[in-house]
């Protein structure tokens, strides 16, 4: 049996990388504070564009999808889901909302994760929603050439009740230790969770629902406003890769967590930095979505596209960023490089 002890985290024996990726986390995360008086209205429709990409995200990462059309209509309740996958991509919704407006009252704890996992399965009708696996489950992985072999064995059935209340009542005594940084304590606990993998079925999309309610927890609510299920999409190679590497002697109690906390902080630190992108413009009271526009354009490194643009400040709309645009190059801001949807902006004096 695993044995749950994160003592070494008190130690100061992590990476030196580690530490420097958290600092530049709290650091993002001050700005973000201070501007959210400021910026409420652009923080709101952040939030909301936010809560699709999560849903797509974290769904599209098990194979479960529908067209960006019904993701939309599904998770702004305008549809009803008309198939299995959108019933399941209905019950992600749910969940996320849960821990959107309810984390406050939430803990990490068996009752609330077992109804975490009941509220995202009840939709497509599972009956062992909000319950732990009955048989033995493995994690199967497969190869370029379509060939299966068994990547890891989690906890057996009998044994998950009692190693999930170890997990619980481990990372409660963490919790509870002023010598360990939460944020590094955060994914340790999220790793040991996907080693159980305590369900039959949905361990991963509650591993991301667990991750932001500890997150907004610790005061960390980056992934209200950019996804953090999109960033481990967009990095999906690298997850598993520190998954797989973290894991390695997990039931002899040898594994080594840095591979996954460093792969987390660098997902999490991609949250703010989005977040970050997203107010281009500083020191004014009032920031106009023109502005924006501009000092995208003019602090970009290299040539940027309006696909570019839009993706940094998906509250502004493709027509008003090509407007802006236009009025750049007429005033002699920009000029333009390329032609069509090669057509690239920068600065007139670069």
């Amino acid at each position: 049996m695993h044995r749950f002890d994160y003592s070494f985290l008190d130690n100061g024996m992590l990476p030196a990388a580690l530490f420097n990726i958290t600092s530049d986390i709290y650091s993002l995360r001050a700005l973000s504070w201070s501007r959210k008086d400021q910026f409420s209205d652009v923080f709101t429709t952040l939030a909301a564009i936010a809560k699709v990409q999560s849903v797509k995200s974290s769904n599209a990462i098990e194979g479960i999808i529908t067209t960006d059309e019904r993701i939309n209509e599904i998770v702004n309740g305008s549809s009803a889901p008309l198939n299995h996958n959108e019933q399941e991509i209905a019950g992600y919704r749910d969940a996320l909302a849960e821990v959107h407006t309810e984390y406050g009252s939430m803990d990490f704890n068996q009752a609330d994760i077992l109804r975490l996992h009941a509220i995202m399965m009840n939709i497509a009708g599972y009956s062992y929603a909000g319950r732990y696996k009955e048989f033995d489950n493995d994690i199967i992985e497969e190869d370029k050439d379509g060939r299966r072999r068994v990547r890891f064995h989690p906890t057996s059935a009998a044994e998950t009740p009692d190693e999930m209340e170890q997990l619980v009542l481990a990372y409660q005594e963490a919790r509870d230790n002023p010598l360990i940084n939460q944020l590094l304590l955060i994914p340790c606990v999220i790793l040991d969770f996907l080693c159980i993998h305590p369900f039959r079925d949905g361990n991963g999309r509650i591993s991301r629902l667990l991750s932001l309610l500890l997150l907004y927890k610790n005061g960390f609510d980056a992934g209200k406003y950019i996804s953090f299920e999109e960033q481990i999409n967009n990095r999906k190679g690298n997850y598993y890769d520190a998954l797989k590497q973290s894991s390695l002697g997990w039931h002899e109690n040898q594994n080594d967590y840095s591979a996954f906390i460093l792969e987390f902080m660098t997902t999490l630190y991609a949250c703010y930095k989005e977040l970050d992108k997203r107010f281009a413009v500083v020191g004014s009271r009032k920031v106009t979505k023109q502005a924006r526009v501009e000092a995208t354009v003019l602090n970009a490194l290299t040539p940027i596209s309006k696909a570019d643009i839009c993706k940094i400040l998906p509250d502004i709309s493709a027509t008003t960023v090509e407007a802006v645009l236009g009025q750049m190059v007429r005033n002699g801001q920009v000029r333009k490089v390329g032609t069509g949807r090669g057509t690239r902006y920068v600065r007139k004096d670069s």
